[in-house]
């Protein structure tokens, strides 16, 4: 029998989650690393402007098999990845492997019912990334709200300027922009409802306000379809972390450096 030399193998029932959490990242970060260990397949990469870190978790249990028989790193372009999940239906099962002996992940996609089995592989790349410690953060403020009211708050004030301030005190949250037609804000009051995913919850230790570039939040939006509440954790002089948990199987955490007021007291 031939060797077994497959040192990483990952299968999920569905590729859907998986082409979900590559279009929320593949336009902000372009090229990264994915890191392979026994506990997980994981990334973390800035944006060419470093501005923004994006920060991915997928953690081995939430697979539905796993092996990974040694720590790899994976360079991949993300835009290609993304070529090559679209070839895969969302009831599609996916398998993503990678042979000690080879410079290429290799993707299987197989559908029983089609009768339906697809063989891709991407040429790894040689990647230097640089690893920030990102700091474990006790941060002032902590809102949860349903990800779509945040995905239309950001659409609606991009109509008005280029930066949001997002302010925290006490039970509510408002987001405020200025710009050349006008201005616009928009306030969230804390809400308890019958279904937790519709839930406004607001944890604060001390106010916050900060402004913040629209167009990344905007960016950040786009993991919208992978989760039906999104965080927002805020600290002055900190950068905001917004995450959006992935269902069993982890999360995506957006971090982004807020912008420097114009005048200086």
């Amino acid at each position: 029998m031939p060797a077994d030399n497959t040192v990483f193998e990952a299968k999920l029932d569905s590729a859907s989650v998986f082409k979900k959490v590559i279009d929320a990242i593949k336009d902000l970060i372009g090229d990264t690393s994915w890191d392979c260990t026994n506990t997980g397949m994981s990334l973390q990469s800035m944006d060419s402007s470093h501005v923004a870190l994006v920060n991915v978790l997928m953690r081995s249990e939430g697979f539905d098999s796993y092996k990974c028989s040694r720590n790899i790193s994976m360079g991949i372009s993300l835009n290609s990845m993304a070529k090559v999940l679209k070839c895969a239906g969302n009831e599609d099962s996916i398998t993503i492997s990678h042979d000690s002996n080879s410079n290429v992940v290799s993707f299987a996609f197989h559908n029983l019912e089609a009768e339906r089995a697809a063989e891709f592989e991407l040429k790894l790349m040689n990647i230097d990334t640089e690893h920030l410690g990102i700091p474990e953060t006790e941060y002032d403020c902590i809102i949860k709200l349903p990800s779509l009211e945040l995905k239309r708050i950001c659409q609606d004030l991009t109509q008005f300027g280029d930066s949001v301030n997002i302010a925290c005190a006490k039970s509510e949250v408002k987001f405020e922009t200025t710009g050349d037609i006008g201005k616009g804000n928009i306030r969230l009051a804390a809400r308890k409802l019958s279904k937790a995913e519709q839930e406004i919850t607001i944890e604060m230790e001390n106010p916050v306000s900060l402004i913040f570039a629209i167009k990344y939040l905007n960016f950040f939006t786009r993991a919208t379809p992978l989760s039906d509440t999104v965080r927002l954790c805020m600290s002055n002089n900190h950068p905001l972390c917004i995450e959006y948990p992935l269902p069993s199987i982890g999360y995506i955490r957006y971090y982004l450096a807020p912008k420097l007021e114009d005048t200086e007291e």
